[in-house]
């Protein structure tokens, strides 16, 4: 493993206009309305790791799967793909290759119309890898093998397969034009829980074969700690803690952060008691002045609503709390 990133994302954010078609806006008097899905974050992947990003729905994490691998452009900051500007890493073909992303719902992400062995060929046939249909067809049933069903399987439809088989072959996609580099959007949240072990060990044992790097999004914590080396939090599309896996379980520093934790079922029966987070997810048209998770946070003082905080070290890794900068948590 090299110990350079694959991938740096600088200070990057993305901002939506939702605004009302200008002759409504005139009528009512309003001005332009803008959702922050993504508000100035930093982090980087070390290669061959995996960086997962968790919180609540609707905090932006989808949104920066969706940056990271070009489907949004930045509306500032910089995304870095193995020390070049993503814009120009996605103008090379060569580059583009080595970059892919895996879909959360395996229901909507493969093509109903073709065969199994189509869906799987296409990077291939996209990306110039292999000459020759006898080739691609040999090519094809490696990959179906590697994640588990057979080289027969190609001659079906996606209807045709569960679940847990349609994300395997999306995985198999995926793979399909030698990445080094892969996104996974929730790629576990559609399935059954024993069938998400399957994907989850499926992933892992790939990585390790094939030195993959992995930016994970998940909202289940459980998920993420299988498979993470580093785990990030979100709300409200900004970053507010990050730290090694385990570092992150044993001790976690952010008040939102220990919220999460606390949801996590206590199967042992421990009879500790709970402190849940309370109050609704601010609107990101309109967030909070200072910490955006100020209205719901038990150590909110006057400098956390007005002063934003920023991402300081804390112990092995990175937080984003007046509270724990004053030592009051």
């Amino acid at each position: 493993m090299s110990a350079g990133p694959m991938l740096e994302v600088q200070n990057v954010a993305r901002h939506f206009d939702v605004s009302k078609p200008v002759l409504q806006r005139l009528i009512a008097r309003e001005g332009r309305r803008t959702l922050r899905a993504v508000d100035g974050i930093s982090f980087d992947i070390p290669t061959g790791t995996t960086l997962s990003l968790v919180g609540e729905s609707g905090c932006g994490k989808s949104t920066v799967a969706r940056l990271v691998v070009g489907l949004y452009g930045p509306s500032f900051g910089k995304v870095l793909f193995d020390g070049q500007d993503l814009a120009k890493a996605r103008a090379d073909s060569a580059q583009r290759s080595r970059m892919q992303m895996i879909f959360q719902d395996p229901y909507a992400s493969l093509n109903p119309r073709w065969r199994v062995v189509d869906i799987v060929a296409e990077p291939i046939r996209a990306f110039r890898l292999l000459k020759g249909k006898k080739a691609i067809l040999a090519r094809v049933g490696e990959l179906l093998t590697q994640v588990g069903l057979s080289p027969l399987d190609g001659q079906k439809y996606p209807h045709e397969f569960s679940g847990g088989q349609r994300q395997r072959i999306s995985i198999a996609r995926a793979l399909s034009s030698n990445p080094e580099f892969l996104v996974c959007d929730e790629p576990t949240s559609a399935l059954d829980v024993s069938v998400q072990a399957q994907i989850l060990n499926l992933m892992k044992e790939l990585q390790q074969r094939l030195g993959l790097t992995y930016l994970f999004i998940s909202h289940n914590l459980a998920v993420v700690r299988q498979v993470s080396d580093r785990i990030g939090v979100m709300y409200l599309g900004k970053l507010v803690e990050l730290a090694p896996a385990e570092s992150l379980f044993e001790r976690p520093r952010h008040p939102y952060t220990r919220a999460l934790m606390e949801a996590i079922p206590d199967l042992e029966m421990t009879g500790r008691q709970r402190i849940p987070v309370g109050g609704e997810v601010p609107s990101p048209i309109s967030p909070p002045p200072g910490c955006t998770f100020h209205p719901r946070c038990p150590l909110a003082n006057d400098r956390c609503r007005v002063e934003v905080p920023v991402m300081k070290a804390a112990l092995d890794g990175m937080v984003a709390c007046h509270a724990v900068e004053e030592e009051r948590d």
